[in-house]
């Protein structure tokens, strides 16, 4: 036992991560290449910027192909066990099949934290930085002619900031029976980490009598909190669906679901970042209970040719009714929910089947 944790455990997380870790940075890396060379004449002709835009590309590989490169370090390393007799040894001594495979699980969960926390940052907004470069649009992140609905209200905004976090130019203003009620006009609005505080305000009450305007009021406000959980990432986007971190996406998704807007993409994109790489370790159980312990009984290149069709199949379905629920075709709890849940369902069943000990 080293630091308390028993050497097969060590063993095999360290032959698995490992393999992960080559499988993940070779795929990656090709992927990040493959599209620069695609895109090599669309940039700047500058050094720092084509190694930036790699850069960029390399990172969403990262958050687009792990999952795929866990399943695969699993099917490299048990593979590898079984042809050197070393996982026909482990159950020779008594090993269960959940016991060798608790370090890959592990492992993959650990890996899968490991991203999830990476969602949290500017790890999220990799391809959006990547097409800005592509676009030469380097800094232009300002947004203008924004309007969105708030509560009761509506607003437009002719100009936000969203890396000073800062509004200039922002009216809002209540409509009831077709109706203006009041308009209320700031030239410069700071966030303040949960709403917006509003400075030098024009208030204009309208007073209407039979559907007819009589008169209204102007007053001055020196300032006046708005935009209450409209974080300058939500009003983004609402705008132009940019991209967002899990916190950001939960924020504007609740922002939506108050409103009564439809937010079928950012359920989807919520759902891409915190649900669908779960099939990864499923897929890692029940493949790891079906591949052979031992050599004599495994026809390897069929085993493998298998599995890694297998994989493949499972995250492309998951993949295309991803892309059916980010389009609104299918709702998103169907299209990203529903097959990992199933996936669960079945991975339970062989669980019982295979890895419960007897």
């Amino acid at each position: 036992m080293t630091f308390g944790v028993k050497r097969y455990f060590i063993y095999l997380a360290y032959h698995f991560f490992k393999n992960f870790l080559i499988i993940l940075g070779g795929i990656s890396l090709a992927f990040a290449v493959i599209d620069y060379f695609q895109h090599a004449r669309e940039l700047e002709d500058s050094f720092n910027i084509n190694i930036l835009y790699i850069f960029y590309m390399w990172q969403e590989a990262l958050a687009l192909l792990y999952p795929l490169a866990l399943v695969f370090a699993l099917i490299m390393t048990k593979l590898t066990l079984v042809k050197n007799s070393n996982m026909a040894v482990l159950y020779a001594f008594g090993f269960s099949t959940s016991r060798l495979f608790t370090p890959f699980l592990t492992v993959a969960t650990a890996v899968y934290i490991l991203f999830l926390g990476l969602h949290t940052t500017s790890f999220s907004y990799a391809k959006e930085n990547a097409e800005s470069l592509l676009h030469n649009e380097i800094g232009a992140y300002l947004q203008d002619d924004l309007f969105f609905k708030y509560n009761d209200t509506f607003v437009y905004i002719k100009n936000l900031d969203p890396v000073n976090k800062v509004i200039n130019d922002m009216t809002i203003f209540k409509v009831t029976n077709n109706q203006i009620d009041y308009v209320m006009h700031s030239k410069r609005s700071v966030f303040n980490g949960e709403s917006w505080d509003a400075y030098d305000v024009d208030l204009k009450t309208h007073h209407h009598k039979e559907g007819n305007l009589i008169n209204y009021d102007e007053s001055k406000i020196v300032s006046i909190k708005a935009l209450e959980g409209y974080k300058p990432k939500v009003i983004e986007s609402l705008y132009d669906g940019k991209a967002l971190t899990i916190h950001d996406s939960f924020d504007t998704w609740m922002v939506l679901f108050k409103e009564g807007i439809n937010s079928d993409k950012i359920r989807a994109s919520f759902y891409e970042k915190v649900v669908m790489p779960l099939f990864a370790l499923f897929l890692m159980a029940i493949l790891f209970s079906w591949i052979p312990f031992y050599g004599r009984f495994a026809d390897f290149s069929k085993t493998t040719a298998t599995s890694l069709g297998v994989t493949f199949l499972v995250w492309g379905v998951i993949f295309g009714l991803h892309q059916l629920g980010t389009n609104s075709v299918i709702s998103p709890e169907l299209t990203s929910l529903l097959p990992i849940v199933l996936l669960a369902f079945y991975t339970s069943y062989r669980y019982k089947k295979e890895y419960a000990p007897s």
